[in-house]
């Protein structure tokens, strides 16, 4: 291995926590960033995964309420909705010539963080895998799939996750990276929250509705300068196991904070940027606001 990176994590959920432990794994000095009783838990105990694909890797790692030392890589992994209170556990002077990657779902994030970390630099990353924050410091990670991409500047954390057994690429098109994964998330996260049932039944019984999310989705996705090809996306979509359920899904039936605006509203509020016209995403997204209202 290189020289071990200092890597904090905010919020180590299920995305942190999976990548934490598995870089804490290969000896990289892992520090968490959380409330209280999440921080002191890994600091006592470290972090636990429980993984089909890795299996069961313990690993110790630093747990802190505020980060108040320079680390080489800042990861942004809290829910959307938690994101600006996340934020107030890392002073903007704590990741000066830092590296800073979020692992979020959506766009928004990336002019937030560029406006209050102006002397780091902060680097587009998108990451898909079907994992769960089983309790404070474990995660249960299903299936194989753990894939990241990164925007180019991130290349020592790259070979870093690559060394942790992540599948990893660097891409130079921040705003493919970004929206090769939206045109995915966003219509299998609206419409099985719509139906409240996995992908396969979406498939099934609103196949002209992810047809028309998925091409309205590319559309919006090229206008922001991304290379969409919706029929590949609904090709991919076919090998998805028809088990497959969104967090917002999960997140919505649970009564929990959702995502909805960082996955459907940024898909409008791009669509409205550059006057596409989104008709379906629209009902869906306006749908769904009525029901969490």
């Amino acid at each position: 291995m290189s020289t071990p990176l200092r890597v904090a994590v905010l919020g180590p959920g299920a995305v942190g926590g999976l990548v934490g432990v598995l870089l804490a794994r290969q000896g990289h000095a892992v520090t968490c960033l959380a409330r209280a009783g999440t921080a002191a838990h890994i600091e006592q105990r470290g972090l636990r995964l429980t993984s089909d694909r890795y299996g069961e890797v313990t690993a110790p790692a630093h747990g802190a309420e505020q980060l108040d030392g320079p680390v080489d890589v800042c990861l942004v992994t809290p829910k959307a909705t938690r994101l600006e209170d996340a934020l107030e556990r890392v002073p903007p002077a704590a990741l000066d010539g830092a590296v800073v990657v979020p692992l979020l779902n959506g766009l928004d994030h990336m002019a937030l963080l560029r406006r209050r970390y102006p002397d780091a630099q902060v680097v587009a990353g998108a990451i898909r895998v079907v994992a769960d924050r089983t309790a404070p410091g474990e995660v249960r990670h299903e299936g194989t799939l753990a894939a990241v991409e990164l925007g180019p500047g991130a290349e020592r954390l790259a070979d870093a996750l690559a060394g942790a057994g992540l599948d990893v690429a660097v891409r130079p098109d921040e705003a493919g990276l970004l929206w090769d994964k939206l045109a995915f998330l966003a219509p299998v996260a609206l419409l099985t929250t719509t139906l409240d049932a996995p992908l396969g039944a979406v498939r099934d019984q609103l196949g002209d509705d992810l047809r028309a999310l998925v091409e309205e989705v590319a559309a919006v996705a090229r206008a922001e300068g991304a290379q969409a090809d919706a029929a590949a996306t609904l090709a991919f979509m076919e090998t998805v196991p028809a088990g497959m359920t969104s967090s917002l899904q999960r997140d919505t039936a649970a009564g929990h904070e959702t995502e909805l605006e960082a996955i459907g509203g940024a898909v409008l509020r791009a669509a409205e940027r550059h006057g596409v016209d989104v008709p379906v995403t629209t009902r869906v997204v306006e749908h769904l606001r009525a029901r969490d209202a």
